[in-house]
C-alpha cells in the first residue's frame, strides 16, 4: 500500500465514497480546496477537455448544424475512438442534461461520437441530487467544460404538469420540479418548456457548490437550451 496522500504524482484514484461525501447533497468543502483539483483528482483525462468553455459550446452548436442539415460526420470516427480512447477511460468535453424523451438522441443531435458527451437524462430535464452528483462528477473529475441543460418541443413532462391531472405511479413526482416554470410562463407549452430549462440551469449553477465554483473561475459554462424536434435545431436561451 502506497503512502500516497493523493498528491499530483499519485497513481491511485481518489476514493469514490470520499468524493461523494465532499460533493453531493450540499457540499461543505470550500472552493479553495477545489481550486487545486489536480491534487484531488490526479491523472485526469484531458485529450478532449482542453477546449475552453466557449470553444466547447461552439463545437456543440456546430455539431447541431451538421445534424440539422444532414451532414453528420461523427459516424466516421466512432469505431476508431472506441478502440483508441474509451476502453479504459472517458474524455468528454461537454455534459448535457436532457429529457428522457426518446425523440431527443443527444449524441446524434450534436453530431458527437463515442466519449465526447457526458449525458444525464431524466423526464423534464429537472435538477435532482442525483443529477447534480452526476454533473459534478463530469465537471470536477472528467473535466467537462460545458454543461448544456436542454428542454425540447412537445415535452410530455411539462405538458402533464400544465394539465395537472391524476397520473399512475410516481409520475406526479415530477410536477413540483416543473411547476415554477408553469407559474412563470402559463399554459403555453413551448414557453413553459423554455422557462423550465432556464430555471433548472439557474438551479444547477446555484445549488452545486462544485459547479458554482468552477463557473466563478471560468472553468465551466452552464447554458440553457431548447431542441426543436421538427427542425432538429437547438437554440440557446438567454
Amino acid at each position: 500500500m502506497s503512502d500516497c496522500k493523493y498528491g499530483p504524482d499519485c497513481q491511485h484514484a481518489y476514493p469514490r465514497r470520499h468524493f461523494l461525501q465532499l460533493s453531493v447533497g450540499g457540499a461543505v468543502m470550500s472552493w479553495a480546496a477545489w481550486i487545486g483539483a489536480e491534487l484531488i483528482f490526479p491523472q485526469r483525462s484531458l485529450a478532449q477537455s482542453v477546449l475552453s468553455p466557449d470553444d466547447a459550446l461552439s463545437e456543440m452548436m456546430a455539431g447541431n448544424k451538421r445534424f440539422a442539415s444532414g451532414n453528420m460526420t461523427s459516424h466516421e470516427h466512432d469505431l476508431a475512438i472506441l478502440k483508441q480512447n474509451t476502453i479504459e477511460k472517458q474524455e468528454p468535453f461537454a455534459a448535457v442534461l436532457s429529457c428522457a424523451d426518446s425523440r431527443v438522441p443527444v449524441e446524434l443531435v450534436f453530431d458527437q461520437s463515442i466519449g465526447h458527451i457526458f449525458v444525464t437524462r431524466v423526464a423534464g430535464n429537472v435538477i435532482t441530487p442525483e443529477i447534480i452528483a452526476s454533473l459534478e462528477y463530469g465537471a470536477a473529475v472528467l473535466g467537462t467544460k460545458l454543461i448544456l441543460v436542454m428542454g425540447h418541443a412537445n415535452c410530455g413532462a411539462v405538458k402533464a404538469t400544465i394539465q395537472g391531472k391524476e397520473v399512475p405511479g410516481q409520475i406526479s413526482a415530477l410536477y413540483p420540479h416543473i411547476q415554477p416554470a408553469v407559474d412563470r410562463a402559463g399554459d403555453n407549452l413551448e414557453a413553459a418548456t423554455k422557462a423550465n430549462a432556464k430555471i433548472q440551469t439557474a438551479l444547477l449553477a446555484e445549488s452545486s457548490t462544485v459547479i458554482k465554483g468552477l463557473i466563478a473561475h471560468g472553468k465551466v459554462k452552464v447554458v440553457a437550451s431548447y431542441y426543436d424536434i421538427a427542425s432538429g435545431t437547438v437554440s440557446l436561451l438567454s
